[in-house]
């Protein structure tokens, strides 16, 4: 079994979750969210990032609006619907759950 496989498999885990926790703080430009989820050693690229959130915004839990920018091309800003508030509310429960349960696990309580 290789580690390194096994650790990109469990970030890609909650790389959604993760997504949907950045966005819920305000506006974000997708380059800002990848330099979060970089900066947090969630190593995700523009080719994982973006179909992502066409699916998110599909499903209705997040949209997005063209903003113009001085510096070159206008930029596409994400914000959480009201439903994508509701889901992320979902997982963050069932994080809260499974970061408990795997911690008793892992240290034995």
């Amino acid at each position: 079994m290789n580690l390194e496989n096994t650790q990109v498999q469990m970030r890609k885990g909650v790389l959604e979750f993760c997504i949907l926790s950045i966005i819920s703080r305000g506006e974000v430009y997708a380059s800002d969210m990848l330099e979060e989820l970089t900066n947090a050693k969630i190593m995700v690229v523009e080719g994982t990032l973006y179909p992502l959130l066409t699916r998110l915004r599909k499903a209705g839990l997040v949209d997005y609006k063209w903003v113009e920018s001085i510096a070159g091309p206008p930029r596409k800003y994400y914000t959480l619907t009201h439903i994508g508030r509701e889901f992320l509310s979902g997982l963050q429960g069932t994080w809260n759950e499974l970061v408990s349960s795997t911690n008793r696990i892992a240290n034995h309580q």
